[in-house]
C-alpha cells in the first residue's frame, strides 16, 4: 500500500492542465477558471469623485465661522463647474469632483442658509476623495490566469465594460458505478438491494466544483459491460471514477476490466481509513481513478484526492487547498495502522482557536455523517491521538469546492 501523501500526488501528477481556451460571456463566467491575465483598460474611479453626500471646497479658503457660497450643485453624472476661490460646489456620492478643490466636507458637518455652507467641524486635505485610479489602475493586472471567478471578479470585469472572457473548458467527468445489488432512486428495491448513493453524490460533488458529469453510467457486476461501459467513458471524458470493484473479491472486476483494454495500473491500495481500496490507471491517455465502494470512502477520496485533480484539469492555479489545524474535543482515543480521515465538525472557541468534535459513528457506511461534517480531522498512522491533541483539519468548504 502507498502511503497517502505520495498517491495524492500521484493522482495530482496524473492530471494534464488544459492547454486550450474558450471565450464565453461575463454573464456565464461565475465560477469558470481564466485562462489569461487580465488587465486593467481603464481606471476605476475613472476620475477623482465624492465619497460622500456633502460640499467641495479648496481647503485654504476655509475659515472658522465664514460661510462659503455654493456656486453650484452638481449629481453623480453632472461635469461641475471649476471651483472659484472662497466658493463651495454641493456634491453628493459619486459626483465628479471640481478642478480646484481638494477635500469634501460631509454634509453632516455643515449648515446652509441662503445658498451660503458653514462647516461645524475643521475638514483635513483631501478628506472624503477618491482618488482616479484608486481601485485599479489602468494597464495593472486585476485578475490572474488560473483564477475561478466569483462574483467579486464579475463585478470588476463589469466595472471594466468587459462583455466576454477567456476560460479554460469545464473538464468532462465520468462515472461509473459497478454492483448488481444497487439499485436506482426511484425504483423499488429487491430484496438483498440497496439504492445507488454514490453516482448521485459524486455527480453533485463534481458540480460544487464547477466541472461538468458528461457522462454517469451503472455497470452489470460482468467483465463484459464494465468493459464496454469503460471504453465509452474513456473516448468521451477527461477523468473517470468508478466506484466499487477495485478490491479483491470475487466480483471485484473494474481492475481487471481496466487491465483488459490495456490500462495501465498506476497505483492500487493507500494506507488510509476510509479508502484503502483506491486504484490509478490510464486507459489510452484517460486516467481513471477508482474509488471505494463505500460511500463514506468515495466522499474522503473525492474530496482529498480527487478534487486536486479537477483543480489540475479546470487549470486553476492551485491544485491542493490549504489545511487548517484544530484541537480534538472528544473522549475517545484514535490509533491505527493507516492514516485516519474521521468526519469532524468544527467550531471556534472562546480563545478564537478551532475545536474538532468527531461524528460519533465513524463506519464507512455512515451517510448521515456526511451532511453532518464539516470536514476531517486527520489522525497519523500507528500515533495514539486523543481529547486535546492538535491534528490537521480539511475543511470541506475549500476541499469539495
Amino acid at each position: 500500500m502507498l502511503d497517502f501523501d505520495t498517491a495524492q500526488d500521484r493522482l495530482i501528477q496524473a492530471a494534464v492542465r488544459p492547454t486550450r481556451s474558450e471565450r464565453i460571456p461575463v454573464a456565464q463566467a461565475l465560477g469558470r477558471v481564466v485562462a489569461t491575465n487580465i488587465l486593467a483598460t481603464i481606471a476605476i474611479p475613472p476620475a477623482d469623485n465624492s465619497a460622500m453626500d456633502g460640499y467641495a471646497i479648496r481647503l485654504a479658503d476655509f475659515e472658522s465661522g465664514k460661510g462659503l457660497p455654493i456656486q453650484q450643485r452638481c449629481y453623480a453624472g453632472d461635469v461641475p463647474e471649476a471651483l472659484k476661490t472662497g466658493h463651495a460646489i454641493r456634491l453628493f456620492t459619486g459626483s465628479l469632483m471640481p478642478a480646484g478643490a481638494d477635500t469634501v466636507v460631509m454634509q453632516e458637518n455643515c449648515t446652509e442658509d441662503n445658498d451660503v455652507v458653514f462647516i461645524q467641524s475643521t475638514p483635513t486635505l483631501h478628506d472624503h476623495v477618491r482618488v482616479k485610479g484608486e481601485d485599479m489602475s489602468q494597464g495593472k493586472t486585476i485578475i490572474l490566469k488560473g483564477k475561478p471567478l466569483n462574483s467579486g471578479h464579475i463585478a470588476m470585469l463589469a466595472s471594466q465594460g468587459v462583455t466576454e472572457v477567456d476560460v479554460y473548458p469545464m473538464p468532462k467527468i465520468g462515472i461509473l458505478t459497478t454492483g448488481d445489488e444497487l439499485a436506482q432512486p426511484g425504483q423499488p428495491l429487491k430484496e438483498g438491494q440497496i439504492y445507488n448513493s454514490n453516482a448521485p453524490m459524486l455527480s453533485a460533488m463534481v458540480q460544487q466544483l464547477n466541472a461538468h458529469v458528461h457522462l454517469s453510467l451503472h455497470a452489470k457486476d460482468t467483465l463484459e459491460d464494465i468493459q464496454q461501459a469503460l471504453t465509452t467513458l474513456c473516448q468521451e471524458c477527461d477523468l473517470v471514477l468508478t466506484v466499487g470493484g477495485v478490491s479483491v473479491g470475487d466480483k471485484d472486476l473494474v481492475k481487471p476490466a481496466i487491465e483488459a483494454l490495456g490500462g495501465e495500473m498506476n497505483l492500487w491500495k493507500v494506507r488510509m481509513k476510509p479508502g484503502k481500496p483506491v486504484a490509478l490507471a490510464h486507459i489510452g491517455d484517460t486516467p481513471v481513478v477508482g474509488l471505494p465502494g463505500n460511500p463514506v470512502s468515495s466522499f474522503a477520496v473525492f474530496s482529498l484526492m480527487v478534487s486536486p485533480m479537477i483543480r489540475v484539469l479546470q487549470g486553476r492555479r492551485h491544485a491542493m487547498p490549504r489545511v487548517f489545524y484544530g484541537t480534538l474535543e472528544c473522549s475517545q482515543t484514535f490509533k491505527g495502522s493507516r492514516e485516519e480521515f474521521i468526519r469532524v465538525q468544527a467550531r471556534a472557541d472562546a480563545n478564537g482557536s478551532v475545536a474538532l468534535t468527531p461524528h460519533e459513528q465513524q463506519g464507512s457506511a455512515i451517510i448521515s455523517s456526511l451532511a453532518w461534517a464539516t470536514g476531517l480531522a486527520r489522525i497519523p498512522a500507528n500515533t495514539e491521538i486523543k481529547n486535546g491533541d492538535v491534528v490537521a483539519y480539511y475543511d470541506l468548504r475549500h476541499w469539495a469546492h
